[in-house]
């Protein structure tokens, strides 16, 4: 064992994590999903969501037997809605093709949806103890420090040497242990900026902290501008009742319920009229409403159509219904469709 991994090991012994909701009871479905939604997601957002989404589906099928909605609406504010369609996707393929039992091997856990290599080596590792190494966001960034790789890790020959290093540090032995560690060494100590280099049990092999350039490894992300998108969405409402549509099954907020949208305001009235078979008695125009994602911008344009009653049919071939917004919905919605379903709620 390596030096740096017995450092790591005695070091997780008295200051590591012990008491995450996903470390109990610690089964291959219980760190998957853990593993999943802590992806480009902090831990103390993931643990309120985990808990519920446990008790909802306890094991994998439970969550391959439930509708994709009531997923969805454990997931909704979670965000990476990908994630969410991949896990069932998951759940449904173990259920199909393993008999309901999470696979033994590492091939046939990476031929799983929305599962790559250092999720995968991560469920092996920390529910069955077997050697495998991972390279999630904090792993790669205690190594490129500790070794003073230069780079963005997004790229592929930064990855493959970081890779090796997870490789060569990675025990035989108490793999669930150092598998923890080091991933609870980058979420505490090596922390994206002020690391606690004085708390750091490896910090004496360091090259970066001996350069004094922890600030500089790994390198980020190089900056490319977003882009700035707008939409306009029609909130069709009447008497507590709010009008929505499932999204297509693939892309922004895949699946899930949201609120018609149109590239320009002047669509809205003749949809009204052709889709709904209603005219509006008023309309509004709410304040543009701002949400990012990762690749750009969007601002939303909310417009409220008033109607003086619920029409009595929509056109044919028409997905939609009718929600009432003042009970808690059983699917899911995307956050800022739920942010502007919040704001007629308070009306």
């Amino acid at each position: 064992m390596s030096d740096f991994a017995t450092s790591l090991l005695r070091w997780h012994e008295k200051h590591g994590r012990k008491d995450l909701p996903w470390q109990q009871n610690r089964t291959p479905y219980r760190v998957w999903v853990s593993e999943i939604m802590l992806q480009q997601t902090q831990v103390a957002t993931v643990i309120p969501y985990y808990l519920k989404f446990m008790e909802a589906f306890p094991d994998v099928l439970a969550l391959a037997n439930a509708p994709v909605d009531r997923l969805l609406q454990h997931w909704s504010g979670l965000g990476y809605y990908a994630r969410a369609r991949n896990l069932y996707k998951a759940a449904c393929e173990i259920r199909d093709r393993h008999g309901g039992r999470f696979p033994d091997t590492l091939e046939d856990v990476l031929a799983l949806p929305g599962i790559g290599r250092s999720t995968a080596g991560a469920i092996m590792a920390l529910a069955r103890g077997e050697r495998h190494a991972i390279l999630d966001g904090n792993v790669k960034r205690v190594l490129a420090r500790y070794h003073a790789v230069s780079g963005w890790p997004g790229d592929s020959a930064v990855s493959a040497a970081l890779w090796q290093h997870a490789e060569r540090h990675t025990p035989a032995v108490m793999t669930a242990s150092y598998t923890q560690a080091i991933m609870d060494l980058g979420a505490t100590v090596c922390t994206r900026s002020s690391p606690a280099c004085f708390r750091c049990p490896v910090s004496g092999g360091c090259e970066a902290y001996r350069l004094g350039r922890t600030a500089d490894f790994p390198a980020k992300r190089p900056k490319k501008a977003r882009p700035l998108r707008q939409t306009h969405m029609a909130l069709a409402c009447c008497a507590g009742d709010v009008y929505l549509e499932r999204r297509p099954p693939s892309g922004i907020w895949g699946g899930l319920w949201s609120l018609p949208e149109f590239d320009l305001e002047g669509q809205l009235l003749d949809w009204c009229s052709h889709r709904l078979n209603a005219e509006p008695v008023a309309i509004e125009r709410w304040t543009t409403l701002r949400h990012s994602f990762s690749h750009y911008h969007l601002d939303i344009k909310p417009v409220a159509l008033r109607l003086d009653e619920v029409p009595e049919r929509i056109a044919d071939g028409t997905s939609g219904i009718w929600y009432n917004y003042r009970r808690a919905p059983d699917f899911g919605l995307a956050a800022p469709v739920r942010k502007l379903i919040e704001t007629l709620k308070d009306e």
